[in-house]
């Protein structure tokens, strides 16, 4: 990554305004037709997991509208002059307004401007990228979409766990823990309870406790493994691992952003990960696994020996 370089940043203007404290003035006609908006998903959380096309973009940008979980490192990435937009959601806490981050988008794109709309994880996985899509599709606007690694999957990976293993587990599925309360539809937690061997819940620490009642509502297992990555990817990422029935009493100290997993692939947790940690060393010793008093709550440990994971 690039060493920070100096940048303009501006905060939002009056609530559902779509204007900023400080705008690129338009620098020609043909560039006023050339405006567009690139959805780009930043990947999980770790700089290094940006997709280079969606650097390449970043790297063109005039305006970056970019959410609470991207990396300060990204933004350095952008252009010095590009105008740099915060439109961060939090649990109970919008900085903008989806309609007022729409405007943003439309606004400066009809304007001429490129525009990267940088999101955490992947645009069009419980990130509103659709809605920002159809709304400059509506306005004229062209559209493109990067794709990121989605912390649905990434978050599993860096804590050592394959949502997909044969014999343990050959489906899964991604579901929000946190839902509009607008919306008629719910997540059916009895039915997904045993339709899927691996169950992947985004945004939904704060409502873990309620969530596993009623995955064992529907008859889950209470021993069935589980485990909370809070920050995965990052340095500060912490993994707290359980089984159904005390996994929220584990977890209670984490807070968002993290990703909750359920399912016997849980018992993989701490398999080597991708950073520093990520490869074993071939000529140590062999790892083995870690003994646990009866009762304890805590996953048994996979070993490794001779590169063959044997699960213990």
């Amino acid at each position: 990554m690039t060493v920070a370089r100096r940048a303009r940043f501006a905060s939002p203007g009056p609530a559902g305004t779509g204007a900023t404290h400080a705008s690129p003035e338009i620098r020609s006609a043909a560039e006023a037709a050339s405006g567009r908006v690139i959805l780009l998903g930043a990947g999980p959380g770790d700089p290094e997991l940006i997709t280079l096309r969606g650097l390449r973009w970043l790297r063109q940008a005039d305006v970056v509208v970019y959410d609470q979980l991207v990396s300060p490192e990204l933004l350095d990435e952008a252009p010095p002059r590009a105008l740099r937009v915060f439109a961060g959601k939090s649990a109970r806490r919008h900085c903008l307004a989806q309609s007022v981050i729409n405007g943003l988008l439309v606004e400066h794109a009809g304007a001429g401007r490129l525009v990267v709309r940088l999101k955490g994880g992947d645009p069009f996985v419980f990130g509103r990228g659709g809605e920002e899509a159809l709304a400059c599709l509506a306005a004229g606007i062209p559209v493109e979409v990067v794709p990121g690694v989605s912390s649905a999957i990434a978050a599993a990976g860096a804590a050592g766990i394959p949502l997909t293993h044969r014999g343990l587990s050959s489906s899964f599925a991604v579901v929000t823990g946190h839902e509009d309360s607008s919306k008629s539809a719910t997540v059916e937690w009895q039915r997904l309870a045993g339709a899927v061997d691996t169950l992947v819940v985004l945004m939904g620490v704060e409502a873990l406790r309620a969530i596993t009642r009623r995955l064992a509502a529907g008859g889950r297992d209470p021993s069935t493994p589980a485990a909370v990555i809070r920050r995965a990817t990052t340095r500060d990422q912490e993994c707290v691992t359980g089984t159904l029935a005390d996994i929220a009493a584990r977890a209670a100290h984490l807070r968002p952003p993290a990703v909750i997993v359920v399912g016997e692939v849980v018992r993989f947790a701490g398999l080597p990960r991708p950073g520093a940690d990520a490869l074993a060393d071939r000529s140590g010793p062999e790892l083995e696994p870690t003994s646990r008093p009866p009762g304890s709550g805590t996953l048994a440990t996979p070993s490794i020996r001779e590169g063959t994971l044997r699960v213990v």
